[in-house]
């Protein structure tokens, strides 16, 4: 299939978008999980993310729905910060909690996603988040437990499945917006 520019940028752009979606939260689990003196720098930039997110999103859906969704990742970054440092702590209750809330948080996510665009299936995208949660959630371990061989591995499926994450994305705006 030949691409336009158009779709090129775009699908770049959301490819990227997603890349450091997962960069960053790796950045993030290493640096609270170390105790990096970066981690106050580093938390900033990934919860830049959401606001990239939502620039990117606007001239399609508009400024309330793109600010819907950088709000939704916001909360699922700023879950994931509180699991990474209950689990740190030893705390599994507050681990277990913020995990529930972590999921459903993705559950609206993904009912979020399937409701603004009719190219994007809700249980697609609670798929890939969960999926997503699962593997991040094996990177904080990873992380806590030193095992930084395997970490790099999950890294791996990360970075492949942030990617097809993307894929859906961009290929759901150019179908719905008829970019061709």
């Amino acid at each position: 299939m030949k691409y336009t520019k158009v779709q090129v940028d775009l699908m770049n752009e959301i490819r990227m978008l997603w890349e450091q979606h997962g960069f960053w939260t790796r950045s993030a689990i290493t640096s609270i999980a170390l105790d990096l003196p970066d981690v106050d720098f580093v938390v900033k930039r990934l919860l830049q993310n959401p606001k990239d997110f939502e620039q990117a999103l606007s001239p399609f859906y508009g400024d309330e729905i793109a600010s819907k969704f950088s709000d939704l990742l916001t909360s699922h970054l700023v879950i994931a910060s509180e699991l990474v440092k209950a689990a740190k702590a030893g705390d599994n209750k507050a681990a277990s909690d913020a995990e529930k809330q972590w999921y459903a948080n993705a559950d609206e996510i993904a009912a979020f996603l399937g409701s603004i665009n009719p190219y994007w299936s809700q249980e697609d995208w609670k798929m890939m988040m969960y999926a997503h949660l699962a593997l991040v959630k094996a990177e904080v371990v990873n992380m806590l437990t030193k095992d930084f061989e395997s970490g790099i591995q999950v890294y791996d499926e990360i970075e492949r499945q942030a990617l097809e994450m993307a894929d859906v994305m961009a290929e759901g705006i150019i179908k719905q917006f008829s970019l061709y």
